[in-house]
Parts: C-alpha cells; structure tokens; sequence
C-alpha cells in the first residue's frame, strides 16, 4: 500500500504544506538527536522503529540534504532484486569521516555494499569532477551533467535493465538555482529535464516508490530564508504533483 510520508527533521517543511501537498502523512523526528548530516547507531533504531509500519511504496519528502541517507532505509525494506535511480549533483559514495555512521554522503556507497537485492545504482547529475573521483563499481551507471546538456541521457538509461522494478531518490541539489535552493552546491539542471528523464523510467520500469530532498538552510537571513523557501515549495508541488499521475 503506498502511503506518502513527509519526515520533519528541521522544521523546514510549512505547517500548512498539506493544504497543497494532499495525502501526505508528516512524520516528526526532529526530537531525535544524532541525525543531522550523520545518523548515530541509535538514533537509526529509533527511526527505523517509528518507520516500521511504513513501506518504501509512495512519495517521500525527506527534509534537505543532510537527511539524505534516509533514503538507505527506505530501500533496505525491498526485499526483491531493485535499481535505484538516484538524482544528485554529488555521488554520495564517499568514505564517512566518522568510522561506522552513516552519512548523507556515504550512504549510496553502504547501498551498494551491503544491500545484496541492489542490482543497478543509476546516478544521475553529478559533476564530471564528482565521478572521476570516484571508483566505479560495475553495476553503477553514470550519467553526468554534461551528459544532460548534450541530450545523451536517455540513450544512458537504455542501458539499465528494465526488467528491474526502481526506486528512485531525487535530492533537488541536481537542480539549478532557479528550481531549487539546496543546502548545498548544486548542479544546472532544469525542472523539464528532470520531468523528462522521470517520464522515461516510468514508461519502461516498475517504479516502486520515490523520494526527494534538498531543502534549503533553517539558518539563512529572514529574507533570503523566505525566498529559498518559496522556490522550493513551487518545485515540491510541481515534482509531487508530476509524480502523482504516476504514483497514486
């Protein structure tokens, strides 16, 4: 059953998000210590605890980047061979700088070692600097930005196995300024090509549930926090209600 879930970390999401956003179950955590960008051993059990009737089926917002590895616990619930379609200017397979905790930028790469039912990782978005810097693992498919801009993307998607069902992950740092005003650095992509490649996974594989990130700093200046949060809440709509034609 797929049910769609806002997780509060920082506040960021508006109290009255539901009004535009419908169907949406906002789960609180912001009560847990030891989660911002790393996520303590106990800080993950007790998340995992008030997620356990919770299924990795529906949309998901995850609050901004720093939370980024909850995508890691929305797939660890698959239980069946899966891709994972992942949209983010950085790799997010990086070495933790804390020994054994995982991080907003490590959990991909945990994915990729210990989740036996991952098949296919599918990045797409991060810059050419990002992926050479990386190893990469033979079921990892790189798509980078300037891929994107010379419209190459969707012959890079043929090469995913579509007999996979997908999960995807979107953290709106891919996104340009324009789209998106991200914790982050960010990339240059556009809201139409986002939408376009999505378009794409959804007409050739079964898409078992999505989830998106990349909100912006609770610490900005009044004005600038208003208008970051303004752009956002326009692109939250638009992704969930695009989403929504295909997810509900």
């Amino acid at each position: 059953m797929e049910q769609n879930l806002l997780l509060d970390f920082s506040h960021i999401y508006p109290a009255n998000i539901g009004n535009d956003v419908n169907h949406l179950i906002r789960i609180d955590l912001s009560d847990i210590e030891g989660t911002d960008m790393y996520c303590s051993h106990e800080a993950m059990l007790e998340i995992q605890r008030r997620l356990n009737n919770y299924g990795p089926e529906g949309i998901h917002f995850l609050d901004n980047g720093n939370y980024h590895y909850m995508t890691k616990v929305f797939v660890d619930k698959i239980k069946k061979p899966f891709s994972l379609v992942l949209f983010d200017h950085h790799t997010d397979m990086l070495q933790p700088m804390i020994h054994d905790l995982t991080s907003c930028g490590s959990w991909a790469g945990e994915l990729l070692h210990e989740n036996a039912y991952l098949k296919q990782l599918i990045l797409i978005g991060p810059s050419q600097q990002n992926i050479e810097n990386n190893d990469v693992a033979s079921k990892v498919i790189y798509i980078s930005v300037n891929e994107q801009e010379e419209d190459v993307a969707h012959l890079q998607i043929k090469k995913v196995d579509l007999t996979l069902p997908a999960y995807i992950s979107i953290d709106k740092d891919v996104l340009d300024r324009y789209w998106a005003r991200t914790n982050w650095d960010q990339g240059n992509m556009s809201i139409k090509t986002l939408e376009k490649i999505l378009q794409d996974i959804f007409k050739h594989q079964n898409v078992i549930g999505v989830d998106i990130c990349g909100e912006c700093d609770l610490h900005e200046s009044y004005w600038q926090l208003k208008e970051d949060e303004k752009i956002n809440h326009m692109t939250n709509d638009i992704l969930y209600h695009f989403l929504s034609q295909y997810m509900l």
